[in-house]
């Protein structure tokens, strides 16, 4: 009988496969397949021992121990979109300083090539 359990630990397996998979042929960098791969061991281990969920939620005092789950996920999501941002910032950072240098080859390129024709 296929349970919500196993079809939880399933779907963990699944992201599991699929983040190997895409690190192994370049699409996905080693370090956010790291999060991706924690991400899906903890549906597996959350989806194959719901009692830990409920221990947890109930020595934090909360009355329903699954909302635990919903909690972690909005806040594992906030952190993701922050260093998402953070990794953004960094990129355009690069590329701005980039363009700067690119702009003043090609300025000291234009003027030698003035130069060289004024000699001529």
């Amino acid at each position: 009988m296929l349970t919500y359990q196993w079809t939880s630990a399933g779907m963990g397996f699944v992201i599991a496969c699929a983040i190997i998979y895409m690190v192994r042929h370049d699409y996905l960098r080693t370090g956010y397949a790291l999060w991706w791969v924690s991400t899906a061991v903890a549906i597996a281990v959350c989806s194959l021992c719901p009692q830990l969920i409920d221990v947890v939620g109930v020595r934090l005092g909360m009355a329903y121990p699954p909302v635990l789950l919903v909690i972690v996920g909005m806040g594992l999501l906030l952190v993701k979109m922050l260093t998402m941002d953070i990794d953004r910032s960094r990129q355009e950072r690069k590329l701005r300083r980039l363009v700067q240098k690119i702009a003043i080859l090609e300025g000291r390129q234009g003027s030698e090539g003035a130069a060289q024709d004024d000699d001529v």
